[in-house]
């Protein structure tokens, strides 16, 4: 038996990338060497622009979020552990969404199983060989070793992937050799919590924010009273020797204390665990080389890994498992377009580059040091200005990233996540975000008359139509071309299209969707 894709690697990244390949019409079969999903919380939430991306897959609510579209965070946030007044801006790009690590692989493994995917618990991935055709899989599980073959493999098992290294792509960045990280679930003096903000009162130090970081001179320090689950708090401290006995509460007690100045009294968490508490030495921030290695991919933190807080790995992990699934599976189907595949690397490069500088200067303005601190200083003095608050908070989102759609003309929007637009569709308001669920491409018309969907009815097997108006109108737009990943590759802004309009939808049609076939398109 060929399978269509093998996934190394059962975490949100790999199960995500499984039902995105089934919503394409492609086959996955998941692969984990742990015998079932691990309780340990590695992450804790989403934040940025893949929030509003699980609501365009209908996963928002079941990942907790609440009913209707995700609602950006509009106060504040922070960078490099400096604050980010968030209401200095018209439309913030941040989204932030609780939900641990476990629970994002439970949702996710239930939807990659009601799709059609299968999954192998207890199953390492040994080693591979990759020719023409495919690549044939050797695997260790309790029946022994065995071969799998596959078209194509992908490796999403995290940062010590032994798909990349036996791909022989290299890992470049950066180890900080010089931290101590100190992570642990404890309950802190309940007096000390405010209750509805959940910010906490220490005597002695002040206010701390929640889920922001905060430096001093001495370390970092982060508390996150997570809704319904023990509090987790975070130190870093610099030059520290790292203790040969085992993580306790003392030490993480002792820790906070030198970063703080003052002690904050901490008793063993309520509740049920698994509980965190444990410690890490260093930390790598790298990105590989290449993404892609004929019929062998990277995603995830196979394919980068961030030394930095806000979760931006499994921000530009899920959005990799998007951008890749659909392509993938259009070569599956012999329906893509030369060069597709390669668009992978190019376009999930981009991103990770992007997010690279990002987490380095964080880790620049956040070190220690008199001169880091003046530094600090003439930095929160430019987040005083809106513009400035603008392009740090896009690129903590992720939302400043766009690709490169093939004509260097084209409307800014074009390139970009499509915004999520209100459609007026026989009598019924429809959000883009509930039409993209089936992950197909989508022609949106707001022309008179469905001018522009008229004009190319021979993608008719390739593309959704989806005719109406928007509620409000949106000023310069008629039309809009979206990948099945949400990204806008095509748009019209003349209520009258030009035959050169419709020449360049259908360059942008045959870019990124193939050979057209004659045929009427479905009209929702």
């Amino acid at each position: 038996m060929t399978f269509d894709v093998i996934i190394a690697g059962a975490g949100p990244v790999g199960l995500m990338l499984a039902g995105e390949l089934r919503l394409a019409g492609a086959g996955a079969l998941v692969l984990d060497r742990l015998p079932e999903p691990s309780g340990e919380a590695k992450a804790n939430g989403l934040v940025g622009q893949v929030v509003p991306m699980m609501d365009r897959r209908g996963l928002y609510e079941r990942l907790g979020g609440p009913p209707g579209p995700p609602q950006p965070n509009s106060s504040y946030f922070m960078f490099a552990a400096l604050p980010l007044d968030l209401s200095l801006l018209e439309h913030s790009p941040i989204h932030t969404l609780a939900v641990p690590q476990p629970r994002q692989v439970e949702v996710l493994r239930d939807r990659a199983v009601e799709l059609g995917a299968e999954i192998r618990w207890g199953t390492e991935l040994l080693g591979f060989e990759q020719d023409e055709d495919g690549v044939t899989v050797e695997v260790s599980d309790a029946e022994g070793v065995h071969r799998l073959r596959a078209r194509y493999l992908v490796g999403a098992e995290g940062a010590h992937s032994v798909t990349r290294k036996m791909s022989g792509i290299d890992f470049p960045g950066m180890h900080y050799d010089r931290t101590l990280t100190r992570i642990a679930n404890a309950s802190v003096p309940s007096e000390w919590v405010e209750a509805a903000t959940g910010m906490l009162h220490v005597p002695g130090y002040g206010d701390i924010r929640p889920f922001l970081p905060l430096r001093t001179e001495r370390g970092g320090f982060a508390w996150a009273p997570f809704p319904g689950r023990a509090p987790l708090l975070s130190t870093i401290e610099w030059d520290q020797p790292e203790p040969a006995e085992p993580m306790s509460l003392d030490e993480m007690a002792a820790s906070i204390a030198r970063v703080l100045g003052v002690p904050v009294p901490l008793e063993p968490p309520a509740g049920d665990g698994p509980h965190a508490l444990r410690r890490m030495a260093g930390g790598h921030t790298r990105v590989a080389e290449r993404f892609r290695d004929r019929r062998i991919f990277l995603a995830g933190d196979a394919a980068h890994v961030f030394a930095t807080g806000g979760g931006p790995g499994l921000n530009l992990g899920l959005q990799d498992a998007i951008n890749l699934g659909w392509k993938l599976a259009a070569e599956i189907k012999g329906e893509a377009p030369a060069g597709l595949l390669d668009s992978y690397d190019t376009e999930r490069g981009q991103a990770a580059r992007r997010t690279l500088r990002s987490a380095r200067t964080q880790a620049a303005l956040q070190a220690p040091g008199s001169d880091v601190t003046a530094l600090r200083e003439v930095f929160a003095e430019l987040l005083a200005d809106e513009p400035a608050v603008q392009r740090i908070a896009d690129l903590l989102a992720g939302s400043d990233i766009r690709y490169d759609m093939g004509d260097p003309d084209a409307h800014p929007l074009v390139g970009r996540v499509a915004p999520d637009l209100e459609l007026d569709i026989d009598g019924s308001t429809v959000r883009i975000a509930e039409l993209t669920r089936a992950a197909r491409p989508l022609l949106v018309d707001l022309t008179e008359g469905g001018v522009v969907s008229a004009a190319v009815p021979e993608w008719g097997d390739r593309v959704d139509v989806i005719a109406g108006r928007a509620t409000p109108p949106v000023r310069g737009v008629s039309a809009l071309l979206l990948r099945p990943d949400t990204y806008v590759a095509w748009m019209s802004t003349a209520p009258d299209p030009s035959a050169g309009d419709l020449a360049s939808l259908r360059a942008a049609l045959g870019r990124w969707l193939g050979t057209p076939v004659a045929a009427t398109p479905y009209v929702r």
